[in-house]
């Protein structure tokens, strides 16, 4: 390393190294390194970088990529080692792509190793268009399934990380996405330190991941860009967080021309910087001809006295802390991952993982008279709707763009046996009420001996804003029942009295009441990605056997909702709804049959803070084999404050064999019978802690013959 100065020399430590190379940069260069897209300084040898990447499902918007299910239907998996292994792929595929753009000098945005993803917002609104994006409704599974993400992209070689993780958007923020630059949520102490907060808390904590997203609105009076309470007093102190916080794109500007908090560029970068944010996102806000400004504001804050030097250094730190720890500034044959090779970019593995993942995402919710799985070798076999040969509905929001992909159409045509004909009609458009195509659809269903209706909504209805072009209202969904004139479609093809087979589309939970009534075998397939048709194809004729459950409440109607406005939680998910749902959040069925048993407790009395082991068995009694997911649910009561009915604690996604029996554990430790009192805090409160385990909540019977319950004590 003769010649070459500190920063440059990979034996040095972190610190110093970092420390070195903003010593050498003057005030002009250290301000432009602040923004998303950061020039390059040549002098010191230091590369421009985009830091704008996604990977939310797949490698994003940066051209050919494995495009796996949707986040929402990744939930729906229940499994945690399938997580790890599509992050793993997905990060094998940013890295490739980050190098093979690197040795054509190409540094743009989406090309960078600092993704922004995953998405653990908490989905406390069906009507909420990015709710597709998150891992559901529950903080807990959200916290499991992000921790794993997180690990897998950042990887766990001792000095360098694979990828750089950016949890997002901190926090209470789902909805409207119409009103998302100005909205503040008023949220208690409580639901923040329960509801909102955890997913953020387990990602930073536990997966250690090195950068965080603020988000666009206000939480109580404070933009979250610049709120001194969440990204100083909980994020740096309380999380002991190290990596840095960036804005969400344009959240900046939103803090002066949107929530008014101040009254200049200049004063809302001061107070972002001031109280935690270390990058600034604006591409796609400004244009090129006025992109400067950003960079005078900075600079305008610095000469005005708002903002000092060493201030901005210490964002630098953060920033750069990044970029070395990411091997940019190491001879690449020090860095591992730097071996990857451009082929395993949508190679032929990650399309077989694309697949398992889709299938595992798959719920089945009916199935009347066992008419799933359908047999090859049907003679006739109508496909009707106006998903059913569409590629919206594959993908969903923030996806790649897939080499090849399988509809559903194209599914069910592949997997039938050669006697087999299969008959199309879109019956009728994604949301227009017009029944100009119900003639041709009554038609095909009645010359067919079985009919396999595909309806739902898809990211046309239902994203972020501006993206999602036919949505109710800037990406958000006014109603949740089936759009359009689908609902009429369906009792159509119903009055034909012939068997229904059908298969809804979504990112989020629809309500169709009379299908569930009427329709004896109903499946739900979220935005399956590459593969989902063939996935689905192998569910409905029994290649694969589905145990998918719901990440969120499916309701019966807005009705029963609150607000979209009300960011309290009472009356919300199945932690604090008390109506009944159209089905529940854990709900999923199988083609077999699952037996609970010998539910033991390994004490039952415990002190405050000790562990407490539960065990079941669990067997397959049924006709084939498959997986089931068992759900270790606890409640208790408070005589002071609200709690939630009951919340999850535990789940494993298990496979069996015909007459296979596996006992499955779980250990419940103090941070999962503690609770949230009204001021934030979380206590351990005597008393007794009631218990139940099986394939769904207590009270909503899916493929087990009954959910067992116990309980233990605490003691003072």
């Amino acid at each position: 390393m003769s010649g070459k100065p500190t920063y440059f020399n990979p034996s040095k430590p972190l610190e110093e190294r970092i420390e070195d190379l903003i010593s050498r940069m003057t005030l002009e260069e250290k301000i432009p390194q602040l923004l998303n897209d950061a020039i390059s300084i040549e002098r010191l040898e230091i590369p421009k970088y985009n830091w704008w990447s996604e990977c939310l499902h797949g490698v994003g918007f940066s051209g050919i990529a494995t495009v796996f299910p949707q986040a929402i239907g990744l939930a729906a998996s229940f499994d945690l080692d399938l997580m790890r292994r599509v992050a793993t792929a997905i990060s094998d595929e940013g890295r490739a792509k980050h190098h093979e753009a690197v040795r054509t000098n190409q540094r743009k945005i989406y090309q960078g190793l600092t993704f922004w993803s995953p998405n653990v917002n908490i989905f406390r609104d069906p009507r909420w268009g990015r709710g597709q994006e998150t891992y559901g409704e529950d903080p807990y599974l959200t916290s499991k399934l992000g921790v794993v993400f997180v690990k897998a992209l950042q990887g766990d070689h001792p000095k360098y990380l694979k990828l750089v993780a950016t949890p997002k958007h901190y926090v209470a923020y789902s909805g409207l996405e119409s009103e998302r630059h100005k909205f503040d949520a008023r949220v208690s102490k409580k639901d923040l330190w329960e509801t909102y907060l955890p997913a953020f808390e387990a990602c930073i904590r536990e997966g250690k991941a090195e950068a965080i997203m603020g988000a666009y609105n206000r939480v109580n009076g404070e933009p979250c860009c610049a709120s001194e309470f969440l990204l100083n007093e909980i994020l740096r102190k309380g999380w002991e967080f190290k990596g840095h916080v960036v804005s969400d794109c344009g959240a900046i500007k939103d803090i002066y021309q949107d929530h008014r908090i101040v009254e200049t560029g200049a004063e809302a970068s001061a107070l972002a910087i001031n109280a935690g944010c270390d990058l600034f996102c604006s591409v796609g806000i400004y244009t090129k001809k006025n992109k400067r400004i950003r960079w005078d504001w900075i600079k305008s804050a610095v000469e005005n006295k708002l903002l000092k030097e060493e201030t901005i250094d210490k964002a630098l730190h953060r920033l750069f802390r990044a970029r070395f720890l990411l091997g940019m500034f190491d001879p690449p044959e020090l860095v591992p991952y730097t071996n990857i090779p451009y082929e395993v970019n949508d190679c032929e593995e990650h399309r077989q993982l694309a697949l398992e993942a889709a299938k595992k995402t798959i719920v089945l919710l009916k199935n009347d008279g066992n008419l799933l799985p359908l047999k090859k070798n049907i003679k006739k076999i109508a496909v009707i709707g106006p998903t059913a040969d569409n590629k919206d509905v594959l993908l969903g929001n923030y996806s790649g763009t897939p080499s090849r992909y399988s509809t559903i159409l194209n599914g069910i045509k592949e997997s039938v046996s050669d006697q087999t004909e299969i008959l199309f009609s879109e019956g009728c458009p994604l949301k227009e009420k017009s029944t100009e195509g119900f003639d041709e659809a009554i038609s095909i269903a009645k010359d067919a001996d079985i009919t396999i209706l595909v309806l739902g909504i898809s990211p046309r209805l239902e994203g972020e804003e501006g993206q999602a072009i036919e949505s109710d209202l800037g990406g958000d969904r006014l109603e949740i029942g089936l759009p359009g004139s689908q609902e009429g479609l369906l009792k159509a093809i119903y009055g034909i009295r012939k068997p229904i087979v059908l298969v809804l589309t979504g990112g989020s939970a629809i309500s169709f009441n009379f299908a569930k009534e009427n329709i004896p075998s109903i499946l739900f397939s979220w935005y399956p990605g590459e593969e989902g048709g063939k996935a689905i194809a192998e569910v409905i004729f029994g290649t694969y056997n589905p145990a998918g459950r719901l990440p969120v409440t499916f309701y019966k109607s807005v009705d029963q909702l609150p607000d979209v406005r009300d960011y309290s939680m009472v009356g919300r998910t199945y932690r604090y709804f008390e109506g009944e749902p159209l089905y529940p959040f854990g709900y999923g069925l199988s083609y077999t049959v699952f037996k609970y048993s010998s539910l033991k407790i390994s004490s039952r009395e415990i002190k405050c803070g000790e562990n407490v082991r539960v065990s079941v068995d669990v067997e397959n009694i049924g006709r084939m084999e498959g997986e089931e997911v068992v759900q270790l649910y606890i409640s208790q009561s408070s005589q002071s404050f609200r709690v939630p009915i009951r919340e999850l604690k535990g789940f494993r996604r298990i496979y069996l064999n015909r007459n296979e029996k596996k006992t499955v554990s779980f250990e419940i430790n103090q941070n999962d019978y503690s609770i949230v009192n009204m001021d934030g805090e979380r206590i351990i409160q005597p008393g007794e802690i009631m218990i139940s385990v099986g394939g769904s909540q207590p009270g909503f019977i899916g493929n087990a013959s009954e959910v067992l319950k116990d309980s233990f004590k605490i003691r003072n």
